[in-house]
């Protein structure tokens, strides 16, 4: 894919972006979601409980906090949520919803738009999460519209009142659930509401990845599989990388 823009220009957005991001003050509506409990740990409702959505909560159940694990397979969670111990139940999407102070999305994408509206308004106000992918040939015209749009753009307009933020997009499931056995070593582009960065970027690390905010949900677009920030690359390299993207 051409990649566009100055690399100074970009790196200096770029800089500009995550500085601001780093001095917000989080939002009155939030400081529940940013202090979680007394140990700093969260709720956290993951919505599909394929390889995506079991690697991810099997890894952060283990660090301490709270999962429900949902799907279409309400006797499966269950099963998966014993498997992972203590800190983990089941429960359907709407419970899971209802649950987690942050969401995470982790099905087909062509699904997201009947799921989002059996949801109601219950991930108003909450970081979500989304590791979906739009793929045109399999998820059909929602995703082409993701794709022709930017993916976090379009999410956030199928999410209004959320924090929407784009991880896990295009890294291997297998090292979601192992990175955390030897971390810091793989850097994980993150893109999304400023508002919700700072709790991400606490879950990416708990995964074992060093979390690297690329921009906003209009740089989202650069997180999906064959895109230059796809794969495993270093910090530095994602950053390298994001340097030579524009919006």
């Amino acid at each position: 894919m051409k990649m566009h823009g100055t690399p100074n220009s970009s790196r200096r957005n770029l800089l500009k972006w995550t500085g601001a991001a780093a001095a917000l003050t989080i939002l009155p509506g939030m400081a529940r979601v940013a202090m979680g409990s007394e140990s700093g740990k969260l709720k956290i409702g993951i919505i599909g409980s394929g390889h995506v959505g079991s690697a991810l909560g099997g890894v952060w159940a283990k660090a301490g906090n709270e999962v429900m694990f949902s799907s279409r397979d309400l006797e499966n969670d269950k099963k998966l949520a014993a498997k992972v111990g203590a800190n983990a139940r089941a429960g359907t999407p709407l419970e899971a919803a209802a649950f987690g102070q942050v969401l995470v999305f982790a099905v087909p994408y062509r699904g997201l738009p009947d799921l989002i509206k059996s949801l109601g308004n219950s991930f108003q106000g909450k970081v979500v999460i989304n590791a979906s992918n739009p793929i045109p040939q399999r998820d059909g015209q929602v995703a082409a519209q993701a794709r022709e749009k930017g993916a976090g753009v379009f999410d956030a307009q199928m999410l209004p009142g959320a924090y929407v933020v784009r991880a896990f997009n295009a890294v291997p499931a297998a090292h979601m659930a192992s990175a955390h056995e030897d971390p810091g070593k793989i850097g994980l582009p993150i893109a999304g509401d400023r508002k919700a960065i700072e709790i991400a970027s606490q879950l990416v690390r708990e995964i074992g990845f060093v979390p690297v905010v690329v921009g906003g949900v209009d740089m989202a677009k650069y997180l999906l599989p064959g895109t230059p920030l796809a794969g495993e690359h270093t910090p530095e390299q994602i950053r390298s990388i994001a340097a030579t993207l524009k919006p």
